[in-house]
């Protein structure tokens, strides 16, 4: 086998149009996961990614979750990094006090995702990813979480382009150097701990469980947050809907994510 690990990109990359696995990626990943451990690397939270190792029989192989900012192997944490409480309030705080009018807020802890109510943004979210979130209040989920000691893996903010236009500009302003704030579209913001990145994950893996150099890993992705990990891995890979800038630092580029190019370099590479 001429790499060691795989690293796969899940929305955009590794499902196809109906958002699922195709019965190819499937028998390609089950081909070779004996030889080659096989990990997905997303911004989704655990739950949501546990049916797709289920359907690909990778379920004993870790995560890398929320960008890189939740790495679980062997059902123990091996890496962590959390928006705190006050940066969380400050959002909440924005969202209920400032803001024109409310917009959707999804917090996300490990497997813990809140929402105020079950509206168009939640049930398309679900749709996309196949779970259900809590319903609790932002300013009962942030008092919950500080009792505890924790804070958030990941926010997304979801309404009106228009709001989410100014929202974005504001914590821009206040949050830029504490934070990662990124916009896959004009209605959606996704904010993240400021360290957090796919390679980040990605190099905690490979050096606290799988003992491995990041010469001897390949990985396949589409969008901007997975440039840095495409451009530093020993074979990357994009899609071929994938972003100019991950195109431009990657070893080779596939077929489109609704064409299974991820399953079909597989094939080429990976030689029975």
């Amino acid at each position: 086998m001429p790499y060691k690990i795989l690293f796969t990109d899940i929305d955009g990359t590794l499902l196809d149009k109906n958002r699922d696995v195709s019965a190819f990626t499937i028998s390609e990943i089950q081909r070779i996961k004996d030889y080659v451990p096989i990990v997905l690397v997303s911004a989704r939270m655990p739950k949501q990614m546990h049916h797709i190792q289920d359907k690909l029989g990778v379920t004993d192989q870790p995560l890398i979750c929320y960008n890189g900012a939740l790495v679980i192997a062997n059902n123990k944490i091996l890496h962590n990094l959390e928006i705190p409480g006050n940066l969380l309030e400050r959002i909440i705080s924005y969202n209920e006090q400032i803001s024109a009018e409310k917009f959707h807020l999804s917090l996300f802890n490990n497997d813990e995702w809140y929402v105020e109510q079950y509206d168009y943004w939640a049930k398309r979210e679900e749709n996309n990813t196949r779970v259900t979130p809590e319903i609790k209040s932002n300013i009962e989920t942030l008092e919950d979480w500080k009792n505890k000691n924790k804070g958030a893996h990941k926010i997304t903010c979801m309404g009106e382009a228009h709001l989410i236009e100014e929202a974005f500009q504001y914590f821009t302003k206040e949050f830029g150097n504490d934070l990662h704030l990124y916009r896959s579209k004009d209605t959606y913001i996704e904010i993240a701990p400021k360290q957090v990145s796919k390679l980040t994950g990605i190099q905690k893996l490979l050096d606290l469980h799988f003992k491995l150099s990041i010469d001897d890993a390949i990985a396949f992705g589409d969008n901007y947050n997975d440039t840095e990990m495409i451009n530093a891995v020993g074979h990357g890979v994009a899609v071929a809907n994938a972003r100019d800038e991950v195109k431009a630092v990657a070893n080779a580029i596939t077929l489109h994510h609704k064409e299974d190019g991820v399953a079909k370099h597989i094939a080429k590479l990976f030689k029975d």
